[in-house]
């Protein structure tokens, strides 16, 4: 450790900022492993005696490093190794449940409940799920991992005439809703770039700010009806969405 934060090499002239020097040096040491996950970094105010540099460089080369999902900062612990977390591609051209997903890779399931009730709607809900104003509605609120490691939080809403009793679900949404026939078969999803905060940083075991997915879904039944209306955030540093592209087909030409 004194020799990962020693002022050597650390150059004004030809090497860059310094912030970016001291970034560097710390990523490579947990590329090769000599910084392990969980390992606690020194304090701010050690690693600015160590290396040399100013508090506000080390602290500009250690936010890099957080934004980035490579160290974590907890509120009155300090500055540690993220857990290695493997990253998982998932195909946008495939209808699936997370527990699906994840036992397609043969991984663990876990599902710690945030939340699970009927509710009168919000307007957001009304909208998404076509609702009057007097019906009510079921929220799911949980966090989803995989080999003990939080990947996602999921918020899904649904009509309480789909699913009368948010509790029956237990593991999956989508097979309770295939036992009773209600299983969507199409669904639009919209994803954009979220910097995950507050709360959600906090279940998922990463640094407030760091780079995350926000997911919307809404998914329909064969007949058009609107089954299932699901927020997500997922950890940035942990999935990838594929889909596959195909070339538009020439239109027609018209005779002459």
């Amino acid at each position: 450790m004194n020799r990962l934060f020693s002022p050597a090499d650390f150059s004004e002239s030809g090497g860059g900022p310094l912030y970016l020097q001291l970034q560097k040096r710390i990523a490579d040491a947990i590329a090769s492993g000599d910084l392990k996950p969980g390992d606690n970094l020194p304090p701010e105010r050690e690693m600015a005696s160590l290396t040399g540099l100013s508090r506000v460089t080390v602290r500009k080369g250690v936010e890099a490093l957080v934004t980035s999902g490579q160290l974590i900062q907890k509120r009155g612990s300090g500055t540690f190794v993220a857990p290695k977390v493997e990253r998982l591609e998932q195909a946008l051209s495939l209808l699936t449940s997370f527990t699906e997903d994840m036992a397609r890779r043969g991984m663990q399931v876990e599902s710690h409940w945030i939340a699970r009730g009927l509710h009168a709607p919000t307007p957001e809900e009304v909208m998404a799920l076509g609702l009057g104003t007097d019906d009510r509605v079921a929220r799911l609120e949980r966090v989803r991992s995989s080999d003990s490691v939080p990947l996602a939080i999921e918020r899904a809403s649904l009509s309480a005439a789909i699913l009368a009793d948010p509790n029956t679900v237990e593991t999956s949404l989508y097979a309770v809703l295939e036992s009773r026939g209600k299983r969507p078969v199409r669904a639009v999803q919209r994803i954009s770039a979220t910097n995950i905060s507050g709360k959600d940083a906090e279940l998922l075991g990463v640094s407030p700010g760091v780079a995350g997915l926000r997911i919307e879904r809404v998914s329909y039944l064969s007949s058009g009806q609107v089954v299932e209306f699901t927020r997500s955030i997922y950890r940035g540093d942990a999935y990838d969405f594929a889909v596959e592209l195909k070339l538009a087909p020439e239109p027609e030409r018209t005779a002459k």
